[in-house]
């Protein structure tokens, strides 16, 4: 399954709209993406999002749709 993933860029920084990035990684749950970018970044989640069907098409027609993967 394919999870948007929105977040702080650094891990102190209290939420703001203006500074919210989303990166997008699969993963079998919500709870192995927590993981997955709790382990390999400092980042300060927000929400992690499920994508499918007509809404994972309307992401992916974004330029900046990207799967990230992590090194394992």
């Amino acid at each position: 399954m394919i999870f948007k993933v929105l977040y702080q860029p650094q891990e102190n920084e209290n939420p703001s709209r203006e500074n919210t990035q989303s990166l997008y990684l699969e993963a079998d749950t919500e709870v192995t993406a927590r993981q997955l970018v709790q382990d390999n970044t400092n980042y300060n989640i927000e929400f992690i999002e499920p994508l499918t069907g007509k809404h994972l098409e309307y992401e992916q027609e974004n330029p900046d749709f990207k799967l990230t993967e992590f090194n394992k």
